[in-house]
């Protein structure tokens, strides 16, 4: 992600606008510091962006998991025993 400095940001602001609402988030500094993020309004909220575990308990895993196809990847390896 971006940052700009205020100076740069008011000198820019049609440009960054423009980033902005084509979903290219910024971060807007002064001094170095950064003090504010600009991101578009349809943007998803924190609270809506996908994590980790969303299908949880709608996927099993076999309990053969680890063995599955072990035969048929034995036999692509070494041919027929």
């Amino acid at each position: 992600m971006q940052t700009f400095n205020i100076h740069d940001a008011k000198t820019q602001l049609s440009k960054l606008v423009e980033m902005a609402a084509k979903g290219e988030s910024f971060i807007i500094a002064k001094a170095g510091k950064p003090m504010v993020k600009v991101i578009a309004l349809d943007a998803p909220e924190p609270s809506e962006v996908k994590r980790f575990g969303f299908m949880s308990g709608q996927i099993k895993v076999p309990d053969d998991f680890n063995t599955m196809g072990a035969r048929e990847i034995q036999t692509l390896f070494e041919g027929d025993v």
